[in-house]
């Protein structure tokens, strides 16, 4: 093989394995948070809609993406209904680190209430900017409401970039 050759199997290889091989990890974290929700009564049941924001911070990770003890701020839109069906509970959120990138989260939950007690859902990642451009995974969480509409809430996630 000359020179010439080599070089471009080289490349070919490189490019390849570049392709081949997506980022991925494993990451928990803390979200501790303060609620802004109203509730009324309706005819499907209780509905509850509102935000809640807070900070989020890497407890254990299994890479540099998420890294343990790095912190963002955290912005999340719900929306819930409960009736004798059950809960149906969803929230959109914006992960938003130091640097200005975000992470997108879709979060749905079906246990518990939004003013009381323990309560365990799932949260896809759905997206991201900058360094998380991208992503996508899923997550579970449990939280826990506390008086005076605040709440603590940890999440562990699976993660993965192409």
């Amino acid at each position: 093989m000359n020179n010439r050759t080599s070089g471009i199997v080289s490349l070919l290889l490189l490019f390849s394995a570049g392709q081949a091989v997506a980022d991925s990890g494993k990451y928990e974290m803390v979200y501790a948070f303060v609620t802004t929700y109203i509730s009324i009564p309706h005819a499907a049941g209780t509905v509850t809609a509102g935000g809640n924001r807070g900070s989020v911070t890497v407890i254990d990770s299994t890479d540099s993406l998420f890294a343990k003890g790095q912190s963002s701020a955290q912005e999340c839109v719900v929306f819930g209904t409960r009736s004798s069906k059950g809960l149906d509970f969803v929230s959109e959120c914006t992960m938003t680190d130091s640097g200005g990138d975000k992470v997108f989260h879709h979060a749905v939950r079906k246990t518990g209430d939004v003013s009381q007690g323990n309560a365990v859902g799932v949260n896809d990642i759905v997206g991201g900017t900058g360094k998380y451009e991208g992503i996508r995974g899923h997550c579970t969480y449990t939280v826990q409401l506390l008086p005076e509409s605040r709440g603590v809430s940890t999440v562990t996630c699976d993660w993965q970039k192409p």
